[in-house]
């Protein structure tokens, strides 16, 4: 990985049931501090009830003012919840990387205690524009987010997913506690 004169920084943010040592987040956050990236973790409240209200303040605090030189790595609810935290900067704005893994905005079948969280969503279009590189991770069994709410917030935000085969939903449950490919659209 290449640095400039600016430190680049990082913030991975959880999902619904999680916690910052949960799954491959230690993992990744060791990797990026090994190529000197300071990495955070923050601890997001009420993780097995969350509000959104409350998950958006402590994400717009941990990911602070964005630059060429923010990384933002999220999962599962944590996506919707970074993606809401974006539309609601004020432009300008620019965010260096942005991975989004099993991210979705739609409601989810598997998980309808989550329906007052995600509402309606959020609305993604032009977000991209303020998007160095973003790069979106799915599996291809996810028992949770539907592999097509990833591809249509895929779609919506002009890529295509990258699929990790067999990953489940990305849990250290799924076998995953590391997962190169995160650290690889960080690093391209």
């Amino acid at each position: 990985m290449t640095t400039g004169t600016t430190q680049r920084r990082a913030s991975i943010i959880h999902g619904y049931a999680a916690s910052p040592e949960d799954h491959w987040f230690s993992w990744l956050a060791e990797q990026l501090n090994a190529y000197n990236i300071p990495t955070t973790i923050p601890a997001l409240p009420n993780p097995q009830n969350p509000d959104s209200a409350q998950w958006m303040e402590v994400v717009r605090a941990d990911m602070g003012a964005l630059d060429e030189n923010s990384i933002v790595v999220a999962h599962s609810l944590g996506c919707l919840t970074v993606l809401r935290n974006l539309r609601s900067l004020a432009d300008p704005w620019h965010l260096g990387v942005l991975v989004l893994v099993s991210g979705f905005i739609d409601q989810l079948p598997a998980l309808p205690d989550l329906n007052s969280y995600i509402g309606d969503g959020c609305d993604v279009a032009g977000l991209g524009n303020h998007i160095g590189r973003l790069t979106i991770v799915r599996s291809d069994a996810d028992p949770y987010v539907p592999p097509d709410h990833t591809d249509r917030l895929a779609s919506l935000l002009g890529v295509s997913a990258k699929v990790v085969p067999g990953a489940g939903h990305f849990l250290a449950s799924d076998g995953i506690t590391s997962l190169p490919e995160v650290l690889e659209a960080i690093e391209s």
